[in-house]
């Protein structure tokens, strides 16, 4: 490879790495946040069922 091909050859590797984890960060926050919703909803409940 060429300097420049191999430069823009790693460049891209690592903007597509960024981008897998950074889809995979989301869907682990989307995850979370939807585990934290059900914990708050069962305290709701909880609480009005008293």
């Amino acid at each position: 490879m060429k300097a420049i091909n191999k430069k823009s050859f790693v460049h891209s590797t690592l903007l597509l790495l960024v981008l897998i984890f950074g889809v995979s960060a989301c869907a682990t926050v989307e995850g979370a946040g939807k585990d934290i919703e059900s914990a708050g909803e069962a305290v709701q409940e909880a609480a009005t069922d008293d």
